[in-house]
């Protein structure tokens, strides 16, 4: 099915029957030929609706239903959830944030929605920008306050709670915005957040040392479990916005700069995912001016439903030539999941620039500087593929780690979920 987007002018009528028809065979042909070697977890109906100059969002919650008797009629709708993300503008009011409430404007779609997540367990889907909120109002904002950086305190008058960032700030605003509905299980998602490297003159703090100090402090403060002032310890899933700058996009300097990486794939700045180690500034001048030799291995600490997914990709789409490690040629030897994704991750990573992306994987690949060759299997360096040669002899064609899977889960899961957006249209014109 074609994807029809929620700013689109133009909204077909269609008869109900004629929309489940259509969204049954576009779950099967987008969604099951993927699922569960690709990681699929939610899918959201739409984005940022009330953004939209046209009027669609009473079409969301009709679409959301639907969605969800596809997903029940085959058996997903308990491992993918169905929700439609939203940007803070849903919110009247956001501070103090124990005076959070919705537009008014919005009612008439909100309550429905709200009712459909608390009922299906789904989460509330906000995109969450304190660059924004510093932007715009920087003598009511301080800059060490939205970056995680301050020393002082916000007190909220009417809690008594006291707030050290914007972002915990803004994420409470939502709680007692629901609270005030009394819709009090329903669990918040970030599905976007980050800060711009870049920006036009009047976007003074979009730098990459600003970019980097948000995006490392906030992952710290999720890992840690950190919570809220008002829902302390409470887990939160937070998705980066963006993993690559988006060079064509129009709008003001900073819309292009929001990215971890360049087009070129390499890096913006660097980045701890663990939110232990200490983030260090790295340009794409110097990601790959290094005169050290590296190779990327399979990590042993890697799930082997991870290996197998990122192996059958390199092996496959990623068109590495994993002849040698197929039987009785000169890496197949040890037989185990890790020395073969091992060496189909090193190829991969030396045709593609032995960049720091080209050894992700999801997670499952990291980078050495100790040479993993060993007996007569040996291991490409880069600008080199004589290794190729060396490592093979003659084999049938026929023999293949591909599963001809589209996209592995390492693919779907790196940094941000792969949003399914969509809107079956059950309304008006």
């Amino acid at each position: 099915m074609e994807e029809m987007r929620m700013t689109s002018p133009h909204l077909i009528k269609w008869p109900s029957w004629l929309n489940y028809m259509i969204l049954n065979t576009w779950l099967k042909n987008s969604i099951l030929p993927y699922y569960p070697a690709t990681k699929i977890t939610y899918i959201t109906v739409g984005a940022e609706v009330t953004e939209s100059p046209s009027n669609v969002s009473a079409l969301v919650v009709p679409a959301m239903k639907n969605v969800l008797a596809a997903l029940r009629k085959v058996g997903l709708h308990k491992r993918i959830k169905v929700s439609s993300t939203h940007s803070l503008g849903v919110l009247s009011r956001s501070f103090p944030p124990s005076a959070g409430a919705f537009n008014s404007s919005h009612a008439f779609f909100l309550k429905p929605m709200l009712e459909f997540l608390a009922e299906n367990q789904s989460p509330f889907m906000i995109d969450i920008y304190p660059f924004y909120a510093y932007r715009d109002s920087p003598s009511n904002v301080s800059l060490d306050y939205a970056l995680f950086e301050s020393s002082s305190e916000v007190i909220d008058p009417n809690t008594g709670l006291l707030y050290t960032n914007m972002f915990d700030a803004q994420i409470d605003a939502l709680y007692f915005a629901l609270m005030a509905l009394n819709f009090r299980t329903i669990k918040i998602m970030v599905t976007e957040t980050g800060w711009p490297s870049k920006g036009s003159p009047k976007e003074s703090a979009a730098t990459p040392d600003n970019a980097q100090t948000f995006n490392t402090n906030l992952i710290r403060h999720v890992i840690n479990n950190t919570g809220t002032p008002a829902k302390p310890g409470q887990e939160l899933n937070v998705y980066i916005f963006s993993l690559f700058n988006e060079n064509r996009k129009p709008g003001l300097e900073s819309e292009r700069n929001w990215g971890l990486f360049y087009p070129d794939q390499t890096s913006v700045y660097s980045l701890d995912f663990t939110g232990k180690g200490a983030a260090v500034m790295t340009t794409a001048a110097n990601v790959t001016s290094s005169n050290v030799t590296t190779w990327c291995i399979a990590s042993n600490k890697a799930s082997e439903m991870d290996l197998q997914n990122a192996l059958d990709w390199a092996c496959g789409p990623g068109n590495v030539d994993c002849t040698a490690i197929q039987p009785s040629q000169p890496c197949y030897e040890p037989d185990n999941l890790v020395s073969h994704a091992s060496f189909a991750f090193n190829n991969y990573f030396q045709q593609n620039g032995a960049t720091d992306v080209a050894c992700s994987f999801g997670g499952t690949g990291v980078k050495v500087d100790k040479n993993p060759s060993y007996d007569n299997c040996f291991y490409m360096t880069t600008g080199s593929n004589k290794t190729v040669a060396s490592n093979t002899t003659a084999i049938s064609s026929t023999t293949s780690y591909s599963t001809q899977k589209e996209a592995p889960t390492w693919v779907s899961s790196c940094l941000l979920v792969t949003f399914f957006s969509f809107l079956l249209n059950t309304g008006h014109a």
